[in-house]
């Protein structure tokens, strides 16, 4: 970022570049995974009726700790992965990104490593914390090698360990397994392993909630941005020993989540049913979309998430991505040399991502 001489901005964080994917029109906007199917009208009816109801209160303060909101988030889990969780084992906040942020305000004292490529804001929060950031490395195929990363646990000694489940932006899933040895090493060294499961509801592995009743240094993100099809409503939330939910207090600001996101949100879970059904939808589309690239000579990462990285192209990922978006398609450029990153859209757009894709290779 270039400041002019009196804006006093740390100094720390001149180098860096806001985090954002680029926002401009587009016929298939397919480059920021969310989910392609809107709410239903009894849905947006029975939203607009929460929200009236606490409108005509909106002249107070929020309940503060969202104890409505985070015993259903707990209900939800529990009814997916058979735990046994309570509101004091969630906590809610503005999107994900506000989780992160407070695990780094609340924890990040230390060193925190993340295996990259993986969410790029987990190492620009961690800088904007003032929290040491650590690369750990992934294998050519984009996959952990799990015996380097418990070297990497032991040798750096980091308060956080970051892993992303299924991976942005590669897609590859962690199974539980090697999930429970990395956590078994990050608590060796006295630091948490911090799971990041935004796409969980598109994986067929198994929540690593399911090791937190006996793993109290387990931390696992969720989104409903992704399988809710919520990302306009901004609500993400962290299931947790309730030891780590009392530190989120100490970071939190007052009165965080609005009246309005909790009352939205609640609805939203009550419909879980009809919004998780568009989740086996976006599998199908996925797979699909997977033989079509791969008919086209292209090569795909193994994905669990609703998004596909690719590669095999002959122009630059830069050039092929700008002429998609000439021809009405806005996909990803991540940054990976030779790779771009599509989001699973609905049957209209995936076929005109795949015809103009067809027109440029």
């Amino acid at each position: 970022m270039s400041a002019p001489s009196w804006l006093p901005l740390r100094r720390d964080l001149s180098p860096l570049s806001p985090y954002g994917a680029p926002q401009v029109p587009a016929q298939a906007s397919l480059n920021t995974n969310e989910n392609p199917y809107s709410p239903s009208p009894e849905l947006q009816r029975a939203i607009a009726d929460a929200v009236l109801k606490v409108s005509s209160e909106l002249n107070r303060y929020p309940d503060r700790d969202a104890v409505s909101l985070r015993t259903k988030l707990a209900e939800y889990i529990n009814s997916r992965s058979s735990t046994k969780l309570g509101s004091q084992n969630i906590w809610a906040a503005n999107g994900s990104n506000e989780i992160i942020q407070s695990i780094f305000l609340a924890f990040g004292e230390g060193a925190a490593l993340g295996f990259t490529p993986s969410y790029s804001m987990h190492p620009l929060i961690a800088k904007v914390c003032g929290t040491k950031w650590i690369d750990g490395k992934r294998n050519p195929d984009f996959t952990i090698n799990i015996s380097a990363a418990l070297e990497e646990i032991a040798g750096h000694k980091p308060s956080l360990t970051f892993i992303t489940t299924p991976n942005n932006p590669t897609g590859g899933a962690l199974s539980i397994e090697d999930i429970k040895r990395l956590a078994d090493a990050a608590g060796k060294v006295g630091g948490l392993l911090v799971v990041d499961e935004a796409y969980a509801e598109f994986s067929s592995q198994e929540s690593a909630v399911t090791l937190i009743a006996s793993n109290p240094h387990v931390i696992v993100i969720r989104t409903m941005s992704k399988a809710f099809a919520f990302a306009g409503a901004r609500v993400g939330y962290m299931v947790c020993d309730s030891c780590v939910t009392d530190a989120m207090m100490l970071v939190r600001l007052p009165y965080h989540l609005s009246a309005l996101t909790q009352a939205a949100a609640s609805v939203a879970i009550d419909f879980k049913d009809e919004l998780l059904g568009y989740v086996s939808t976006l599998i199908k589309s996925r797979d699909s979309l997977v033989r079509e690239l791969e008919d086209l000579g292209l090569r795909t990462i193994p994905s669990a998430a609703n998004f596909i990285l690719f590669t095999g192209f002959k122009a630059d990922a830069p050039k092929l991505w700008s002429e998609l978006l000439g021809k009405g398609v806005l996909i990803r450029d991540v940054g990976l040399a030779g790779y771009l990153r599509v989001s699973i859209g609905n049957e209209a757009e995936n076929t005109l991502f795949i015809s103009a894709l067809k027109e440029l290779i």
